[in-house]
């Protein structure tokens, strides 16, 4: 019997007196990938906020256990310190802390053990080569003056270094050329060969996806999932779009 790592049961949430997610019921096992698509305002970054714990959000029903323990009952910090990671669409920046010490300082916090710098400072020269960043990128405060696109690689950066249990993805790709989106595929495939990794992938486009190791896709409309399939629902949301299932939330 495969291990669950995640079991969303009827999930409703929103924002302030605005529902947004109407009845999710959503299971993710260890080792698996996960993508969620759907049209725009359908629900999907509200949803991986939620599981992620951002307080705006407010759960109004359903239940939600992560590696057998109640997701709801956690803060954002002891989420994070039991595996949960997210990248965002649109990465802050923050003064006055390299990239490098970033990172140190996350990796400390979620494990609880001392990091001993030059081999950590080893793997981010080699995961900064894999996302085609200079090594220079490390010393540099994090993200700033970075363009859109160094932003979302320091976030996959971030993914290949803490190896979180559960990665949620949200519009990884959007923004990115075509190079760029290549580039951060290869780091997500780093993060895949790890066989316990999960993986929740946010996206509309199906471009990041050609090289991921894929195990279901979930549309959402309207703030429910409408359907489920393996991987083949990605080629035929690219032929024909979302308007059917656009249908089937009415």
């Amino acid at each position: 019997m495969e291990e669950k790592l995640l079991v969303i049961k009827n999930l409703r949430s929103g924002l302030e007196d605005k529902e947004i997610l109407k009845g999710i019921d959503l299971e993710i096992g260890k080792g698996e990938t996960h993508v969620i698509m759907g049209p725009n305002g359908a629900g999907k970054s509200t949803l991986g906020n939620v599981i992620m714990g951002n307080p705006v959000y407010t759960v109004t029903a359903g239940t939600a256990e992560y590696c057998g323990e109640d997701l709801f009952e956690m803060s954002v910090s002891e989420r994070a310190k039991k595996g949960i990671f997210m990248s965002f669409q649109n990465p802050i920046e923050v003064p006055g802390i390299s990239l490098e010490n970033f990172l140190r300082s996350a990796s400390e916090e979620v494990t609880g053990e001392r990091v001993r710098i030059w081999p950590f400072h080893k793997e981010i020269e080699k995961n900064l080569g894999i996302l085609d960043m200079d090594g220079a990128y490390a010393d540099r405060d994090l993200n700033v003056g970075f363009s859109g696109g160094e932003k979302k690689k320091a976030e996959i950066l971030q993914l290949m270094m803490l190896k979180p249990k559960l990665a949620i993805l949200d519009e990884t790709d959007s923004g990115l050329d075509v190079d760029a989106v290549k580039t951060v595929s290869g780091g997500i495939r780093e993060y895949q060969k790890d066989a316990d990794a999960s993986l929740l992938i946010i996206t509309h486009n199906a471009a990041i996806l050609e090289s991921l190791r894929v195990d279901k896709v979930h549309v959402i409309v309207d703030g429910r999932i409408v359907e489920t399939k393996g991987p083949e629902l990605i080629d035929e949301i690219v032929k024909d779009g979302f308007a059917k299932y656009e249908e089937q939330g009415e």
